[in-house]
């Protein structure tokens, strides 16, 4: 008689037949293939779209009428636009008035000096709030605000503090400086000066930001590597930090060319071009002989100088930053 085992171990489960992936029978699912062919098109052409509307309006309402004003200059048009060609008799006429080459005499001044000295006091500024003084935010701010004011602003406020029976002259008589003058406002000779004033004021504390970005961008190991090798300060920035902000002088060069070339409301508060005609600009001279003299297309032409003018500039300043990009400099 044989014995029984109290316990019986069951057998190992059989394997289980492989089965197909339920996608693979499942009509509904997307084949791989069709998704990522959406998802390319999607990458191509959605940026395109989006970008469209701004491409396209920037092309009617900006090339488009820079070349309609092109066109204009090439005509007769004097109150309406006329669209006959008539030649390059604008631009002879344009340049046989006096007052054009005072408006581009200005010009020069102006902007000139304009930048020179928005470098000068922005770049100034810059490296002395790198040296993290004390309340360097609330000066940050301070030298900031003129920026947040409008052309408009700046030259009514300037044209009070300059007005030599209102503003400064004044004071100082009343403070019993009696020989004090600075008559500059009304002086012919000196009236385009106070729109240096005014538009430096305004502009230098704005080059100072750009700078200050700049300055703090630089790597602070070379400079402790400089100090370590027994560098003075000012030789440091003269030699290795203003240097590599080469770029911040091209947007900054840029930006200010533009500022000086366009300025129209600046002057129109502060001088209204005067006395006389002695701190007209181009902008002014094209707002006036186009708007109110009846002159499109004389106006048209000097608007195609001022182009002109930003071109020599822009061209210039693009072609040595791509070299320089090139070269790795």
């Amino acid at each position: 008689m044989s014995a029984t085992p109290l316990y019986s171990v069951p057998p190992p489960p059989a394997p289980k037949a492989a089965t197909k992936p339920a996608a693979a029978n499942d009509s509904n699912a997307k084949p791989p293939r069709a998704a990522s062919r959406f998802g390319a098109l999607a990458d191509a052409w959605l940026p395109r779209l989006v970008l469209s509307p701004t491409i396209i309006a920037s092309l009617v309402f900006v090339y488009g009428f820079i070349g309609l004003t092109a066109w204009l200059s090439l005509t007769e048009s004097r109150m309406m636009p006329n669209f006959e060609y008539a030649g390059f008799g604008q631009y002879e006429r344009l340049f046989e008035i006096e007052r054009w080459w005072v408006s581009a005499s200005n010009l020069g001044i102006f902007g000139g000096l304009f930048i020179l000295f928005c470098l000068a006091i922005g770049l100034t500024m810059a490296i002395l709030l790198d040296q993290r003084i004390r309340h360097e935010g609330a000066l940050r701010a301070i030298y900031l605000y003129p920026m947040a004011l409008s052309f408009i602003v700046t030259g009514a406020a300037w044209k009070w503090i300059l007005n030599p029976g209102l503003g400064l002259e004044k004071m100082m008589h009343d403070w019993g400086y009696t020989n004090f003058t600075f008559d500059w406002l009304v002086n012919s000779d000196m009236a385009i000066y106070t729109v240096v004033i005014a538009g430096v004021w305004q502009s230098s504390g704005f080059v100072m930001a750009l700078f200050l970005a700049g300055l703090r961008s630089v790597d602070d190991s070379i400079i402790k590597a400089a100090q370590v090798d027994g560098a003075s300060l000012p030789t440091i920035y003269r030699r290795i930090v203003i240097p590599s902000l080469r770029p911040v002088f091209f947007s900054v060069l840029l930006v200010l060319a533009h500022i000086a070339i366009k300025s129209f409301d600046l002057v129109m508060a502060l001088t209204a071009g005067g006395p006389g005609t002695s701190s007209d600009v181009p902008a002014i001279f094209m707002y006036q002989f186009s708007f109110t003299r009846g002159q499109l297309g004389l106006g048209a032409a000097s608007a195609m100088m001022m182009l002109a003018t930003v071109l020599a500039v822009l061209v210039p300043l693009m072609y040595l930053e791509t070299k320089g990009a090139r070269h790795g400099r």
